[in-house]
Order: structure tokens, then C-alpha cells, then sequence
């Protein structure tokens, strides 16, 4: 959510955040909104101070036996009763719809996120790790996995399409995956670890920029709560309306959760295989700043997911999304894709993003700074660390071998209870 008062100093570069997002000015439309909205409080003032002056009125103009003033006053102070509740909706409709306008855009890029319209203008900052040579032609893992209990069919046949069955091996690999990125985090990342809710209310999905815009994108409950889509929106929420101490801060929370996704803007991409799930596991990464602090926690967050990749050996590329791809609250956002041999092609498995004060404002979430009085927003950031189907479906092309068996990675051998490479079973 935007600050009304930068809009009112300076709506010119209120306008320019929002071309480099592809979006048409709307500073007048605001400000046309906050003048009325403003206009219509200072009436409420006058005629509160005017009544309540006129009330006193009366009794000075009883006592001196003037009844013709009292009268007059009384019949002036009735017609202000009338008027002031129609002032006062007037303004709860007016801050509404200020309030809708300010949460309709999206975040200000930050200085040094490239333009760009769409994906093809992000920029690669590095690559780590060698793609693997194959002395065979590798396959997809939605051709290797079944044989190795990467059950589509079954999944299909449950809940229909994007929805997969794991069994075995590969169940085992996959909670492998997550217990070892759950520990990596909590153990040597210092994040606290939380088990969150995954049904939440609107104001939950609201304050992390969900709602009112992406809604279609959410699986939604017969009593009205919201599936979460990743455990940002859980963990975030956590500081809804508190205001925090300076040395609370930086908070760092994960967990490991299911998330839930109706894809609806994907139709047609991904439908082979483990890769855009309607439900899938995640590691999510959250924290908690102080603003000056924010950029430096961005730059740890990301080093922090990239560390598993590393663990597990698995080359990748970090990529700083440009204004066009970037998602509506992130101010800045590193993605890491993993190098997916079956494809030949990098793709995305996590994505960082520092959103400074922008969820924080629909939250309401802020700290006092040491030595004040006052109040300040919090800044908020967001990561995976990491998702993990995509992670599975990277291990296996990239430890696959040509007759169809799977390396668990080293990293991972003390989760497998001593399995140490996945078999085909049928």
C-alpha cells in the first residue's frame, strides 16, 4: 500500500514508480479522491465545533429569557444533528475508496531493479555449479519419476489434473528434502521454525497483497477462509497491527507447509509433470526489519536459499527480476533457477523478495525506534528456502542415471534411512 502523503508532495513521481511498472498515472485520481475526503472532515470539524457551540448557546440565551435566539439555536443545532451523519458516511466511503486506490498499485521498484517488460529483460548476477555432461541423453523427470513412484495417474484420477501421488522411494526422497532444508534454516540460518495456520481470514491475505487483486489465484473455503498459497501469508501476518520494540527486530521465521494454488493464470504452462502443482510443500522464509535494514536482510535471505541448492550440488542461476516480472508487492526480487537437464533449460525454484513497507502498511505492522516516541513501519521480506517438488524434480535429472535408477544426493543420507538410490519398481 502507497503513502497518501509522498503522493500529496510529489504525485509526479508517484506517476513515474508506476510507468516503470507498465502502469497508467493515477496520482490525480488519488489526490481527487484525498481533496474531497479532506474537504468533507473539515466540514464534519466545522459543524461538530459549531454544534456544540450553539448547544451552549441556548442555555445563555435561556437564562436571559431571550426564547426567540433559543429557538433559532435549537432549530440550527437539528439541522447540524441531520447533517453530521451524512458527513460522516460520506468520509467512511470516501476513505474506502482512498484506502482502495492506495492498495491497487503495485509496490516502487526499487532503484536498482532493471526496466524491463517482461521475463526476458531480467538480469543474470551469477551462476554456480556446472551442468552435469551426460554420456546418455537425459530424460524429463515426468518420464524418469513414474517408474520411480510419481504417481500422475493416480493423483489425476483423485482430484483431477495437477495434483500427483507419491509413493515409496520418492515419498521418502521428498520428506528427505523438506526435513533437510527445515533443519538448514533453523540450525545454521537462525530462523525460528513455526507451525502456522493454513485457512486464514481476508485481512490475512489482504496485508501481504493477495487480496483484493489476486483472488482468483486462491482456493477459498465454504466459510469463507483462504488456502494459503505459500506460508508467507501466515508468518507475515504475525506482526498484523502489533507494533514492535527496536530490539525485536530482525525477526526470522520459517516453516514447512503445504500450499495451495488454483493456477488459473497458467493455463496451459507446466502441464507435463511435478513442476505448477495445485497443491505442492514449500520452505518458506520470512523476516521481520527495521527499513534501514531490509536490503542487507535481502542479500542474507538469498544467500540462505542458495545454500541448499549448494548442498545438494545442484547448479543454478541467480537472476534479479526486471520492473515487468517482478510480483505486485516486491520492491526487489532475486530469483534462483535450477539447472533441469531433462528440459536443457534453467527454471525457477525460489524466489526472494523485499517488499520494505508496503505489506507493512496494509498490515499495519510497525516498531518504535530506540529513543523514540514515535512509530515507524517495518519492512517485510519473503523467500523460499525452498520449494520442495521443484527441488525433487532437480535431483532427479540431475542424478539420474541411464538405467533409470536416481542418486539420493550426499546431503540427504541421513534422512533416507539408508536408501541411497532410488529403483524403479515397475
Amino acid at each position: 500500500m502507497h503513502d497518501i502523503r509522498l503522493i500529496r508532495e510529489n504525485p509526479a513521481a508517484f506517476d513515474a514508480v508506476l510507468a516503470r511498472r507498465g502502469v497508467e498515472p493515477a496520482a490525480d485520481t488519488i489526490l481527487a479522491l484525498d481533496a474531497r475526503r479532506r474537504e468533507i472532515a473539515t466540514r464534519m470539524q466545522e459543524v461538530q465545533a459549531r454544534r456544540n457551540e450553539a448547544s451552549k448557546a441556548i442555555g445563555a440565551a435561556m437564562g436571559k429569557g431571550d426564547k426567540d435566539t433559543a429557538e433559532a439555536l435549537k432549530a440550527e443545532v437539528a439541522a447540524l444533528k441531520v447533517e453530521l451523519p451524512s458527513l460522516e458516511e460520506e468520509e467512511r466511503t470516501l476513505t474506502a475508496q482512498q484506502n482502495a486506490a492506495l492498495a491497487a498499485y503495485p509496490n516502487a521498484p526499487a532503484a536498482d531493479v532493471p526496466e524491463g517488460a517482461d521475463e526476458s529483460e531480467n538480469a543474470e548476477v551469477l551462476r554456480w555449479g556446472s551442468p552435469r555432461e551426460f554420456d546418455f541423453t537425459p530424460k524429463e523427470h515426468a518420464d524418469l519419476g513414474p517408474a520411480l513412484g510419481l504417481d500422475f495417474e493416480t493423483g489425476a484420477l483423485i482430484s483431477g489434473a495437477r495434483f500427483t501421488f507419491l509413493k515409496g522411494g520418492m515419498a521418502r526422497l521428498h520428506r528427505a528434502l523438506a526435513q533437510f532444508m527445515l533443519n538448514r534454516q533453523t540450525g545454521e540460518n537462525g530462523y525460528l521454525e513455526c507451525i502456522p495456520p493454513l485457512l486464514v481470514k481476508d485481512e490475512a491475505v489482504f496485508g501481504t497483497g493477495q487480496l483484493p487483486k489476486f483472488s482468483e489465484d486462491l482456493f477459498k473455503t465454504t466459510d469463507g477462509r483462504w488456502m494459503i498459497p505459500t506460508a508467507e501469508v501466515s508468518l507475515t501476518n504475525a506482526v498484523q497491527g502489533q507494533i514492535l520494540q527496536d530490539a525485536q527486530l530482525p525477526l526470522r521465521m520459517t516453516a514447512l507447509t503445504p500450499c495451495f494454488r488454483s493456477e488459473a493464470g497458467a493455463a496451459g504452462r507446466d502441464t507435463r509433470g511435478f513442476i505448477r502443482q495445485h497443491q505442492f510443500e514449500k520452505v518458506e522464509l520470512v523476516s521481520i526489519t527495521k527499513p534501514e535494514d531490509s536490503e542487507a536482510e535481502h542479500e542474507r535471505m538469498t544467500a540462505c536459499a542458495e545454500g541448499v541448492l549448494q548442498a545438494l550440488g545442484l547448479p543454478y542461476r541467480k537472476v534479479l527480476l526486471c520492473t515487468g516480472d517482478m510480483g505486485f508487492t516486491a520492491r526487489k526480487t532475486y530469483d534462483l533457477e535450477v539447472w533441469l537437464p531433462g528440459q536443457g533449460a534453467y527454471r525457477e525454484i525460489s524466489s526472494c523478495s523485499n517488499c520494505g513497507d508496503f505489506q507493512a502498511r496494509r498490515m499495519n505492522a510497525r516498531y518504535r525506534p530506540e529513543g523514540s516516541k514515535g512509530t515507524e513501519f517495518v519492512h517485510t521480506l519473503n523467500g523460499s528456502g525452498l520449494a520442495v517438488g521443484r527441488t525433487l524434480v532437480a535431483v532427479l535429472e540431475n542424478y539420474q542415471r541411464e538405467d533409470g535408477t536416481v542418486d539420493v544426493p550426499e546431503a540427504l543420507h541421513p534422512y533416507m534411512g539408508g536408501l541411497t538410490r532410488l529403483v524403479p519398481t515397475a
